[in-house]
């Protein structure tokens, strides 16, 4: 099992730990779902997503008067769920952190009507929900966005292409984003919960990735989509589409930590039980020179993640920066921790099947999503400049 004297950190309370108890005993009960790799990984991320929805894990994900555990949704309860779920599991990490990302706006823009229609059911495990923004020439520039939405009488016509859509080819309910032309660049662009059984929507292209996970690119021709399911205002989809990401992006710094507790924990099982020249590999310097940055890495990157969190649930309205430092530093941390299991393992690291090379495949893509570690950078030098021209002020 990993570290959990984490846990006793003031940024949680008795119901987090509790929590986290509870989803940890889950997974060791479930540990043979969770550890399949099967051929059909459509078919297993909806087993996933059944079982974490009637487990009740799922409820943390929505707001609790529309289905959910905490009202409004507990980014502490995120992380550690994401933290959790990644050591065991990297995909149903990733079918837990879709059913937030995919209905986050929706929870925080939505209608009383549309949050009641759409998040019980996601909670429940139901309904599995994903989020449309990315474009072929759109991915950190959101501005180059071509997809269109226009208005017509009683809704909008969505019509365009989106490309790397996690959950596109299983997806019932997206988040899209399309320019509505109020404003030129990321102030023209509105945002919709947009249901796939609408006419025109189809699924062009699946996209394999090192890690497989149900990523594709999907299309919408002439789709419909009523009034009431536009997200926000007209033309603020690009302020959704931030408050979202701010919101959840400091989760995705725990997945990889979950990703790097575990190479952690798999590196000091294989150091202390493998030989080398007569004695336990954990007994040369330069295996615990690595051991020690695995272990700092990982508490560094943890304070960074339960700042974030904390610093939300508290009621900080942005969070921006904090966000960004916890994504980059534990993504690029557990990158470097995983790298450094593998070499541990010698030859056996790179074998298929093996614990760390599947977390070796994993981790990569948490660096790119979500705004990749360079965009972060900008992001944490932007908010240093203006702090400090605040202080000259």
């Amino acid at each position: 099992m990993a570290d959990q004297t984490y846990l006793s950190w003031p940024f949680f309370e008795q119901r987090h730990r509790s929590y986290a108890a509870d989803l940890e005993a889950w997974c060791r009960t479930h540990a043979d779902a969770l550890h399949a790799e099967g051929s059909d990984v459509d078919a297993d991320c909806r087993h996933l997503v059944r079982l974490l929805g009637q487990a009740d894990f799922l409820r943390a994900t929505v707001p609790s008067n529309h289905g959910g555990l905490n009202s409004p949704v507990d980014v502490r309860t995120l992380c550690l769920s994401r933290q959790i779920l990644a050591y065991h599991s990297g995909l149903a990490d990733f079918v837990f952190a879709m059913q937030g990302l995919g209905t986050g706006a929706i929870s925080l823009f939505g209608s009383k009507a549309i949050k009641q229609a759409y998040l019980p059911k996601v909670a429940a495990g139901e309904m599995i929900a994903g989020f449309a923004l990315s474009e072929k020439e759109a991915g950190s520039d959101v501005a180059a966005m071509t997809t269109s939405a226009r208005r017509v009488e009683g809704g909008w016509i969505i019509d365009g292409e989106k490309t790397w859509i996690s959950n596109g080819t299983i997806a019932d309910l997206l988040t899209v984003f399309a320019r509505s032309g109020e404003a030129p660049g990321a102030r023209g662009i509105s945002a919709f919960a947009f249901p796939t059984a609408t006419k025109g929507f189809s699924i062009t292209e699946r996209i394999d990735v090192i890690a497989p996970h149900p990523l594709a690119t999907i299309r919408f021709d002439e789709c419909f989509v009523p009034d009431d399911h536009l997200l926000g205002e007209a033309g603020q989809g690009f302020k959704v589409a931030m408050a979202t990401l701010d919101m959840l992006r400091s989760t995705v710094g725990a997945a990889a930590l979950g990703f790097a507790r575990r190479a952690t924990d798999e590196a000091l099982g294989r150091a202390t039980s493998r030989e080398l020249f007569g004695a336990p590999l954990s007994d040369l310097q330069l295996t615990q020179a690595a051991l020690a940055d695995m272990a700092l890495g990982n508490d560094s990157s943890a304070l960074l993640i339960y700042r974030a969190a904390w610093a939300k649930d508290q009621g900080q309205p942005r969070i921006t920066r904090e966000a960004a430092m916890a994504k980059l530093h534990a993504t690029d941390t557990a990158q470097l921790t995983i790298d450094k299991a593998v070499q541990l393992f010698g030859g056996a690291g790179v074998v298929r099947g093996n614990m760390v090379e599947r977390l070796y495949r994993e981790i990569r893509a948490l660096r790119i999503y979500e705004g990749a570690s360079e965009v972060q950078k900008v992001v944490i030098a932007r908010a240093a400049i203006a702090e400090a021209q605040g202080r000259k002020a």
